[in-house]
């Protein structure tokens, strides 16, 4: 068995595809509109993609507080400076449990959960 995909409900689709776009950095693989009302975007993210449903049809949009993204950064330092100069100012960490990793948290525009970690070998 293979991960292929995560998918993430969204309020707003540009905003959103913006964060993970120029924040992140990743790629829209490709997007469409199934129904009415409905936006997804798939982006790729090293092996697996990220899929962006918004959905007008639904009402509220629920973020677990336990559940976070993921992504391996080759520094963290440059990596916290860029997401300074691109106006995140919330910023978890760093954080360094093991010496072997070290890793910073941030929001995405509906609150959803990002860790960005560099791995020490």
């Amino acid at each position: 068995m293979k991960a292929s995909w995560i998918t993430i409900y969204v309020k707003d689709m540009e905003e959103s595809l913006k964060f993970y776009t120029e924040i992140i950095g990743l790629e829209i693989a490709h997007r469409s509109s199934p129904q009415e009302g409905m936006d997804i975007a798939f982006l790729n993210a090293g092996g697996i993609q990220v899929e962006l449903i918004c959905d007008s049809n639904k009402s509220e949009i629920s973020i677990g507080n336990d559940v976070s993204l993921g992504f391996t950064v080759q520094s963290l330092e440059s990596t916290i400076e860029e997401l300074k100069e691109k106006g995140v100012n919330s910023i978890i960490g760093p954080i360094k449990p093991i010496p072997q990793i070290s890793f910073i948290f941030i929001f995405d525009p509906n609150g959803f959960k990002i860790q960005l970690a560099e791995l020490n070998k």
